[in-house]
């Protein structure tokens, strides 16, 4: 069951942005700092641009395979489900770990002015959270959307009272670790941008997905990178390095110090705000990774199954928020790190994806938005992503090796027997090798993915293109020699004589030709009889030589029809000359592999 695009470009805007303000800007600026000094402001400014190179790849994947599960389903369909069961189950774990330790913040807050139990206040609010996600997206993006605005508008009131204040001889010395400190806080900060992945994981509850998704993406972490950038400028700059590094409420402690404790209060509870946010947007998109492991048989089917009345997978939802209230329970530096490094992985991934499903020259692969200065960002970020990982240390690479041994489990034990087979490596291999290794099977998956995203509805022409005659030739060919091929092979299928149908399409090339441009031609016939019309494809590598003019034909077009079908005669004519007005006709025309290609 397909989920409803309940989503605009503000909600989805939102959400990112929800995702991404939260923990990442409330409480690790002080353990940041203790690591690098008063560079963490470039840190945190790295990280953004390290995250809106990896992200182009994002909004590209995305507006071309807007669906549950996003990095998982980009990478299920360009390295197969091995390695797309891998993907699915580490960034279920990661956005499940970046909610959990959202949650913990808001328990932490809660703790600080009540005196209740930590632990238990935490497991309450992740159970809330759980609720509000099985009412609904609507719901909950909507509370998403008030909460941002109002983030937005405290933290900007925080940098205009604060920047006065700054004193700039705490940033000396600037960089006491040097370089090799900027970089590994980057990667070690770099979990607070990891809430864009949400928007890649909820694209097919998003309407008009090939522009408000890559809009959303861009414009969100662009906001996201100035206002991480200005805020650690105003704390670093107002609270005193011994006082910053012990801090786990560094922002909240630098209000303190120039607005006094009404300062410190607003600045509470806007991390308080900031918390709920990532918490709905983190369990809103992990909840969405079984329901896609799911659909492709990965996880039992019962997971995947969507509620008729609420529209949400209701049993996705409850297992997510099981694994976060499992997470409240793992040390707080541990749970950055482990879910940075699968984050981090992610990324790889995604830009990996990319690459195979540009090189496989699959027909369908069309998305709205593409990244720019292929292949280089993704080449550039898949290296660059790979020594973050292995910069953050061995702590986090255990408990992503324990997460992939996990995965691992999950795909030999459960879906291996059941998962789909086809994906764009295949397709890859099969180009390079020149051998036969796929079916028209993800060809035919990303045609109605396309269809579903540009909102086309399947009308005659589409049904007469997919029971069409399909017809190849490798030579150059004179018009009757070619006529007399085609005749012969379609009269069949077509149920009728050969020679009546070869003198017919001759008869009507005779009265003015039918090649309407260098590269295509479309004869069309009127035959004797009722409830009639067919459609042939011919590719003529070669070209067919239809007249002096036009001795160079790849692609012909032939209609037979009854009197009674004139009207659908011409739509069908209309509609073949505005698919050949398509710039990248001729160009996908002659790539295409075999009938399912050619239609």
């Amino acid at each position: 069951m397909t989920l409803k695009k309940e989503l605009g470009f503000i909600d989805v805007f939102c959400i990112a942005c929800g995702a991404m303000i939260s923990s990442g800007i409330f409480i690790l600026p002080g353990i940041a700092f203790a690591k690098t000094g008063p560079s963490v402001v470039l840190s945190y400014f790295i990280a953004g641009i390290i995250a809106l190179v990896g992200t182009l790849s994002i909004a590209e994947l995305s507006t071309a395979m807007p669906r549950a599960g996003g990095d998982y389903y980009f990478v299920v369909k360009s390295l197969g489900p091995l390695i797309g069961t891998i993907a699915g189950v580490l960034s279920w774990f990661a956005i499940s770990l970046k909610s959990a330790f959202a949650i913990f913040g808001i328990a932490e807050i809660i703790h600080v002015a009540t005196s209740i139990n930590l632990q238990l206040s935490a497991v309450l609010i992740a159970v809330a959270f759980i609720a509000l996600n099985v009412a609904g997206v609507r719901a909950a993006s909507r509370l998403e959307v008030i909460l941002v605005i109002v983030l937005f508008g405290l933290m900007a009131a925080y940098c205009v009272l604060g920047v006065s204040r700054v004193s700039l001889s705490r940033y000396q010395p600037f960089s006491p670790e040097g370089w090799q400190g900027i970089v590994s806080t980057s990667g070690f900060v770099f979990i607070s941008f990891g809430g864009l992945i949400n928007v890649a994981s909820i694209a097919e509850e998003v309407r008009n997905a090939k522009r408000n998704v890559p809009a959303a993406l861009i414009s969100s972490l662009v906001c996201i990178t100035l206002l991480y950038t200005a805020v650690i400028f105003v704390a670093v700059g107002t609270l005193q390095m011994v006082e910053l590094k012990s801090s786990l409420t560094p922002i909240a402690d630098s209000a303190a110090r120039f607005a006094g404790r009404a300062g410190y209060l607003v600045i509470t509870v806007a991390s308080l705000f900031a918390f709920v946010t990532t918490a709905i947007a983190g369990m809103l998109s992990a909840s969405r990774y079984p329901l896609a492991l799911s659909r492709d048989s990965l996880f039992p089917e019962t997971v995947g199954r969507v509620s008729v009345r609420r529209n949400t997978p209701v049993t996705a939802i409850l297992l997510t928020g099981g694994l976060i209230l499992f997470s409240l329970f793992l040390r707080l530096e541990l749970l950055v790190k482990a879910a940075s490094t699968i984050i981090l992985s992610s990324y790889v991934f995604t830009n990996i994806a990319v690459i195979i499903l540009r090189e496989s020259s699959l027909q369908n692969y069309r998305p709205s938005f593409r990244a720019p200065l292929y292949p280089i960002p993704q080449i550039v970020s898949v290296l660059l992503f790979i020594f973050l990982i292995i910069d953050l240390g061995l702590d986090a690479f255990e408990i992503a090796a324990i997460l992939l041994l996990l995965s691992l489990a999950v795909y030999f034990f459960y879906g291996r027997k059941r998962a789909k087979r086809e994906y764009a490596l295949l397709h890859l291999i099969e180009r390079i090798t020149n051998k036969k290794l796929t079916t028209d099977a993800l060809e035919s998956e990303l045609r109605d993915i396309i269809r579903e995203r540009d909102e086309i509805v399947a009308d005659r022409f589409d049904d007469l293109v997919q029971d069409a005659e399909v017809m190849a030739f490798e030579v150059p060919m004179e018009l009757e020699t070619f006529f007399s091929s085609v005749s012969e092979k379609a009269a069949a299928k077509l149920h009728m004589n050969g020679e009546a149908l070869n003198r017919a399409l001759m008869e009507r090339e005779l009265e003015s030709s039918t090649a309407i441009t260098p590269f295509a031609a479309i004869p069309h016939i009127v035959m004797e009889g009722t409830g009639l019309f067919h459609l042939v494809l011919v590719r003529c590598r070669q070209g067919v030589r239809f007249s002096i003019s036009r001795q160079d034909v790849r692609a012909v077009f032939i209609l037979i029809g009854t009197k009674d079908e004139r009207m659908f005669h011409l739509q069908a004519l209309a509609a073949i000359a505005q698919i050949l007005q398509d710039p990248a006709f001729e160009k996908r025309w002659m790539d295409a592999k075999g009938p399912a290609g050619l239609r």
